[in-house]
């Protein structure tokens, strides 16, 4: 008899239960290392965080009856690899998978009885289970068979980085592999690309607290970390660009807005972590080269007329609208009397025809400025 709805909840419910039990992880490592040699040479985070991401998979399979999705058997995949770089054999690996079920279903029908879960609805479960693990021993075993035989340099933070940054289920269950809470909002960091400075100020974040995880994506260091991002003031503060929170599934989209963050960080001015919230506007503007384009070619007439004193207008019309309208400011920073500030707006609202003191004339005005100046 198969299982209904409201039983089945309650199966979902224990399963929620066995994977947020403290002592089964602990205890399924702990037997793993004991009962196969090999594994008492890997790090105890090492097996901690490839039982994790089965355990994480199975679990999310079950409760959703469901097979095992190709994101899922990828990061599967992934594992196989791994440990047949480390000149793990594939027979201890399934060995290790065996030890860890029977550890992860004694604690289930242990708990099963307590909450009066009947057997048929506990043999429906472990019927989906059995499933996902045909699945899975599949992949594992071709996997491994495929994995290059060289045991190369790897470098499992930069393979970590890649997966989380790629979103979906492979970004969940990395998360669940490198010890990010369930459900827990996950922050993105990036520094300015080939800053030293600020690539450094990132790295301290995540060096020795083990919170964190940081690692080089293409020639930029990129961290992902499990709660704001705190930044001690004084001395330098250099531009990194900061998304979150979010789940471990939207990663991907929070590295690209932290990555926009920081050019807008700098053409608005601001230095030190800036959320790519506080520059929003800024950032959708330049991340579209082709409507700055557009709108650079619709005003080339005011340029040209313009002349040679289109870079200073542009430049006086930017920090003007960047002081708010305020004058006397812009005047001190430029070193130019008031009214020429006054007369290069003035000049450039003719011009253009834009009117830089209503709300939509001021972006157009403002980004209309940043094309100018950037090319020349």
């Amino acid at each position: 008899m198969k299982t209904g709805e409201r039983d089945w909840e309650a199966i979902v419910d224990l399963i929620e239960r066995v994977l947020a039990d403290d002592d089964l992880l602990p205890a399924v490592v702990a037997a793993v290392r004991s009962h196969v040699e090999e594994s008492a040479t890997l790090p105890v985070s090492d097996i901690t965080g490839h039982t994790r991401v089965l355990l994480t998979a199975a679990g999310r399979a079950v409760a959703g009856r469901r097979a095992p999705t190709e994101a899922e058997l990828t990061v599967v995949e992934q594992l196989a690899v791994n440990r047949s770089r480390q000149g793990i054999p594939i027979d201890v690996v399934l060995g290790s998978v065996r030890i860890s079920e029977r550890a992860i279903w004694a604690r289930t029908r242990e708990l099963a009885q307590a909450a009066g879960i009947g057997p048929d609805s506990l043999l429906d479960a472990r019927e989906l289970y059995d499933d996902w693990a045909d699945a899975v021993r599949t992949r594992l075993i071709r996997a491994h068979r495929d994995a290059p035989r060289t045991h190369d340099a790897w470098d499992r933070d930069a393979e970590s980085m890649r997966r989380l940054l790629e979103g979906g289920s492979v970004a969940a269950l990395t998360a669940a592999e490198r010890g990010f809470a369930a459900g827990a909002g996950l922050w993105v960091l990036v520094p300015r690309p080939g800053d030293t400075v600020s690539t450094a100020a990132v790295r301290r974040l995540t060096d020795g607290s083990g919170a964190g995880l940081a690692a080089a994506v293409g020639d930029t260091l990129v961290a992902v970390v499990p709660g704001p991002p705190v930044f001690r003031p004084g001395g330098t503060k250099p531009v990194v660009g900061i998304a979150g929170p979010v789940a471990a599934e939207e990663l991907g989209v929070a590295h690209r807005l932290a990555v926009a963050a920081v050019p807008a960080a700098e053409a608005t001015g601001l230095s030190g972590a800036v959320h790519i919230g506080d520059v929003a506007p800024a950032a959708a503007l330049i991340s579209r080269p082709d409507l700055a384009e557009a709108l650079a070619l619709r005003h080339r007439t005011a340029h040209l007329e313009l002349g040679a004193a289109a870079e200073a207008v542009a430049r006086t019309v930017s920090a003007w609208l960047e002081a708010d309208r305020d004058t006397a400011a812009v005047a001190r920073i430029l070193f130019v009397h008031e009214n020429t500030v006054r007369n290069r707006v003035q000049r450039f609202a003719t011009v253009t025809g834009i009117d830089p003191y209503r709300t939509f004339g001021a972006i157009s005005a403002w980004w209309l400025c940043q094309a100018w100046t950037a090319d020349s």
